[in-house]
């Protein structure tokens, strides 16, 4: 089960970034950060990089038990 959420999380981090990598284009014509956050803070896809990471972090640190 950890490994899932591990390949999951992971997963999740890779399309997030890239796709934040990808609108760093955005950056080149308008030329302001403030512009470039307030963007990615309204497209859904660039929440996955701090959940897959939240997500990686979860299944390699917090110890997962089955008691059955």
């Amino acid at each position: 089960m950890r490994f899932f959420f591990y390949l999951l999380g992971f997963g999740m981090s890779v399309i997030g970034g890239t796709t934040m990598i990808a609108y760093l284009n955005i950056i080149a014509s308008r030329s302001d950060w403030k512009e470039y956050l307030l963007f990615i803070s309204t497209k859904v896809e660039c929440y996955f990089l701090p959940i897959g990471l939240f997500m990686t972090w979860l299944s390699i640190f917090f110890p997962f038990r089955d008691d059955g």
